[in-house]
């Protein structure tokens, strides 16, 4: 059975922005369970409670599930992995201890940090990326994060492919998943980022099915892709003008996305993710919106 998540990104909860702006944990919480949804990701680090007692009773009060925490990494450093590795393990033994096993540890790049990729964000060209040298450390890097989590805390890693990082369009995708252990490195599929990155995401799920351990839904407003591509935005910009939009309002096919999960037997969670900078759009009427959508969808 699919059941369906919100993300603290949703109300502006973001790890590149300034936290000090967003809306507090328990507004956040109280406004996605009204808006009907049943889980919630963990947001950025100290967001939600640290201490695994007083996240599930928070979580309790409101009858929401966790179901997955972002860890960025800038995995195509190696200096930087020992560091992430130990913040990824934190959060996995949070997951873990306040009884949430089933849930997942979203691994990414540190995206928005590289100049020129955060720059390049939906028109990224093949001089870009990484060589073949980078692409074994960057792989290396995320396989031994992963298995740190899973040995140390029990808990499953997935993959989540990001505009203004290294790991951005289909042929990054294809790339890092063939350079991992598909029972250690799973995929967290957003169909927001993958259309902004160029790529199909009903194609995406299907290519993917037995890797897909996460799901994030987001939408992408054609006109903005459109002049963020013609105008050159960076990814900052483009998120800060409301390119990803509500659910249905953008060019991402949801209902054929679904037939495709359930084809393939998914059971995991389905994440809603309408990220926006903090302070702006319409958090809670959003969060609504798109719960009222994804029920017309069968959700």
């Amino acid at each position: 059975m699919i059941r369906v998540a919100n993300a603290p990104c949703s109300w502006g909860v973001l790890e590149f922005d300034a936290p000090a702006q967003a809306a507090p944990a328990p507004q956040v919480l109280d406004e996605m369970a009204a808006a009907g949804f049943a889980g919630t990701e963990l947001g950025d680090w100290g967001f939600l409670p640290t201490d695994a007692a007083a996240l599930t009773a928070t979580l309790q009060q409101r009858a929401l599930s966790l179901v997955g925490a972002f860890v960025p990494i800038a995995f195509s450093r190696r200096d930087a992995v020992e560091g992430g590795a130990a913040r990824a393990v934190r959060v996995a033994r949070l997951l873990a201890e306040s009884g949430h096993s089933d849930a997942v540890v979203v691994l990414s790049d540190d995206n928005g940090t590289v100049t020129t990729r955060t720059a390049r964000a939906g028109r990224v060209r093949d001089e870009d990326g990484l060589r073949d040298a980078d692409w074994d450390v960057f792989a290396n890097g995320v396989s031994r994060v992963a298995a740190a989590v899973r040995d140390v805390a029990g808990i499953r890693s997935a993959f989540h492919h990001h505009c203004g990082g290294y790991v951005e369009t289909p042929r990054e995708i294809d790339e890092l998943m063939a350079r991992t252990d598909p029972a250690l490195v799973g995929l967290c599929l957003d169909t927001g980022h993958l259309t902004y990155g160029g790529g199909d995401p009903v194609a995406a799920l299907a290519r993917y099915a037995p890797r897909l351990w996460h799901v994030h839904f987001k939408d992408c407003d054609p006109e903005l892709l459109r002049r963020a591509r013609a105008e050159e935005w960076d990814y900052h910009t483009a998120v800060g003008r409301g390119i990803f939009c509500e659910l249905g309002r953008g060019m991402v096919p949801f209902a054929d996305a679904l037939n495709v999960l359930h084809r393939c037997s998914y059971s995991g969670w389905i994440v809603v993710e309408q990220d926006i900078l903090a302070g702006t759009g319409t958090p809670a009427s959003s969060a609504g919106r798109n719960r009222a959508y994804l029920r017309r969808l069968g959700l």
